[in-house]
């Protein structure tokens, strides 16, 4: 590993010593309006105070500057790449952060870079020893920040780049040279430690920890479908201080108060919990986490007046089969709120029962305030993949509105279980499901439309919990949403919630072990190329097709595939829902013209009344009118930009920029890239 500096012609002796002394680096004035954290604060939000972009003048946004990092692969196409033949194409997911006067983010390849803010000027760069072949998606969503007050300002270590690395470490950087900053005695903190012997790429770190004080709270990511083996998702808090670790809370069902460092293990009586849970007294694989628990793989939140953490968790290995859980789903699905000093459970609200879609908590559970009464109500707004927004009292896990358990389709495969119902809220209406009369196929000619409906006779739908079937079900929403990771974006000025939504389905069939060999490939039960994923521990593996499309690759589903909404967090109604993107760079022209494009990303709102965001699989950023829904603005891309737009401002008089990090996705099949780009107004400097 190491941190490379951007080299600078050398001065005369006397001169550098005099300007060394002038000009050593300390800490700047905060910005006007800046970007600390990847979701804009400590519980999300992505809302930004800049004005100086607004409604009238978004118009003449253009390119302030670009950096190009080099870090991205053409690679294969995502369906190649899974099977193993070839490496997959780099995608880009990151969001910057901005540390003083410069941007911080990470490469899919892992290198942590920092530009200057204004310019775009590479100062240090940090590159990992990973090897990249290792990991089929080699990917980063982002870093994050610490302060050690022990470290006087502008000194070495004093702010620290918090950067996790896809083999299971996080590092220290110091955030005006790159150079390495260690945690206590400790090179980085190994997430691997208890979790076992596992396969690299079985257990990841992709998105940044959340940290309150000097304690680093995380999750990590796992391998979905492979085995019921994989490593444990639990969740772990680190004194940054001296490195060890503080507690762990593994999520293991105890349907009384869950388990952490000081309880014992499951509903199943297990032993206490070993020394590692306490202490980092050794650094070995040896296995102290139960496997095949449920992960938490997204952004974390922290209310650290509340003295909790918000844990968005996934459902439990593998995705698509039950029936050997033995016990994990218990805090499946949820959004769970551990306290920040000890890891136990607060509350947890259950947004999946018995998850049998991959339908797990995917984004930052975010925070806002309500009305209730006369009386003010701390918020949390959760995203799902189902297209629900859930609005909860963050205080106590309470639903803002009613939630109805709901009944839903039954008649799981042999040797799972469906749940009776499913929680469904009554506010806000479900945004996948648009209002009015909508069919459920459609096709660019008759014929098109024809495939599909052949299609739809093969396999079962009966709605979003339509369970998996050994002929073949249409999962709509997909595992890809609804929403998915990049999360909702809240206007505290105007009381709205802005998301974005996928609104397409996939096919999914699972086979009998007996049928899981090489000969599991022909007679599909649809058209397309598909995936085959061996599930194994389950008495079954899952034949998968991405899309839910016809012969021609379109979606077999009416557009639009892709929505922006608003929701007014006060009554949960929808204000507006509009198409966003267009099938331009996804379909040839003439094709240009149909509006709502797939996308994967979030937006961003300004006190101004805008919202920006990327994330369509056309090559664009867009601007929209908060308040009305309408498209003010869209700024050309070299390829899709699936990470968090951000936005800044370093002085009151100085420009506000919109940056993107514009590098494609495999799953989209949107090209790869390696563009960093800021706009701003052009008569600002």
């Amino acid at each position: 590993m190491h941190a490379k500096i951007k080299s600078r012609r050398a001065l005369p002796f006397g001169l550098s010593v005099l300007l060394i002394a002038c000009f050593t680096p300390h800490a700047l004035s905060e910005p006007s309006a800046g970007w600390a954290l990847p979701g804009g604060g400590q519980g999300g939000g992505h809302f930004s105070t800049a004005t100086q972009i607004t409604p009238d003048n978004v118009s003449d946004l253009e390119i302030a500057w670009v950096h190009r990092s080099g870090d991205f692969r053409q690679g294969d196409n995502f369906l190649d790449g899974l099977s193993g033949t070839k490496p997959l194409q780099s995608s880009w997911q990151a969001t910057p952060i901005l540390i003083e006067d410069q941007l911080v983010i990470c490469t899919p390849f892992n290198r942590i870079i920092a530009v200057d803010a204004s310019t775009g000027e590479e100062r240090w760069s940090f590159t990992p020893d990973i090897n990249l072949d290792s990991f089929g998606m080699p990917r980063c969503r982002g870093v994050t920040q610490w302060q050690d007050s022990r470290v006087a300002a502008g000194d070495m270590c004093h702010t620290v780049v918090i950067a996790p690395l896809m083999d299971a470490r996080i590092v220290g950087l110091d955030a005006l040279t790159g150079n390495r900053c260690a945690f206590g005695d400790k090179k980085n903190l190994d997430l691997s430690v208890g979790l076992g012997p596992y396969q690299e790429g079985f257990y990841m770190l992709n998105t940044p920890p959340v940290i309150v004080n000097n304690a680093l709270i995380t999750g990590g990511s796992i391998a979905d479908n492979i085995t019921t083996k994989v490593p444990s998702g639990v969740i772990r808090s680190y004194d940054l201080l001296t490195g060890n670790l503080l507690w762990a809370w593994e999520p293991l069902g105890n349907p009384t108060e869950g388990s952490a460092a000081s309880t014992e293990k499951a509903e199943s009586g297990a032993e206490s919990m070993p020394p590692a849970y306490q202490q980092d007294t050794a650094h070995s694989s040896d296995l102290a986490y139960q496997r095949g628990t449920t992960n938490s793989w997204s952004f974390l939140s922290v209310d650290p007046k509340l003295g909790l953490v918000y844990v968005p968790t996934g459902n439990t290995s593998p995705d698509y089969y039950g029936g050997q859980r033995e016990g994990l789903d218990y805090y499946s699905s949820s959004v769970v709120a551990l306290r920040i000093d000890t890891g136990e459970v607060a509350w947890h609200f259950q947004t999946v029962h018995h998850d049998i879609w991959d339908f797990d908590v995917p984004s930052q559970p975010t925070f806002f305030d309500w009305e209730r009464g006369g009386e003010s109500v701390l918020g949390l707004a959760q995203t799902t993949k189902q297209g629900y927004v859930f609005l909860l009292d963050r205080e106590t896990g309470e639903p803002l509105f009613p939630v109805v358990e709901t009944a839903v389709p039954q008649g799981a495969v042999t040797g799972d279980f469906t749940a009776p119902t499913q929680p469904i809220p009554s506010k806000p209406r479900s945004l996948f499901e648009l209002p009015g009369d909508n069919e459920l196929l459609w096709g660019l000619t008759p014929w098109d439309k024809g495939a599909c409906a052949n299609t739809l006779e093969e396999v079962r739908y009966e709605g979003p919990f339509t369970p998996p079937t050994t002929d073949g079900a249409l999962h709509m929403p997909s595992a890809f949403g609804g929403q998915n990771w990049g999360g909702p974006a809240i206007d505290s000025i105007r009381g709205k919630l802005i998301v974005n939504t996928l609104h397409m389905g996939t096919i999914l069939q699972l086979l009998p072990r007996e049928e899981c060999g090489p000969e599991a490939g022909p007679d599909p039960v649809a058209p397309g190329a598909f995936i085959l994923e061996p599930g194994e521990g389950t008495p079954y593996c899952n034949r998968r097709w991405l899309g839910f499309v016809s012969p021609l690759g379109i979606p077999c589903t009416p557009p639009p595939w892709g929505t922006l909404a608003s929701i007014d967090l006060q009554t949960g109604d929808v204000d507006w829902q509009v198409p966003l993107g267009t099938t331009r760079d996804m379909a040839p022209f003439p094709f240009w013209f149909i509006k709502g494009s797939p996308n994967l990303g979030g937006p961003v709102v300004t006190a101004s009344g805008l919202t920006f965001i990327g994330a369509t699989s056309d090559h664009f950023l867009r601007a929209f009118d908060t308040q009305t829904g309408d498209e003010l603005w869209k700024g050309r891309l070299p390829t899709s930009g699936h990470g968090l737009p951000i936005t800044y401002q370093l002085q009151e008089d100085s420009a506000q920029y919109v940056v993107i990090a514009a590098g494609g996705h495999a799953v989209l099949g949107t090209p790869p890239g390696d563009h960093l780009i800021a706009f701003k107004l052009p008569n600002k400097k």
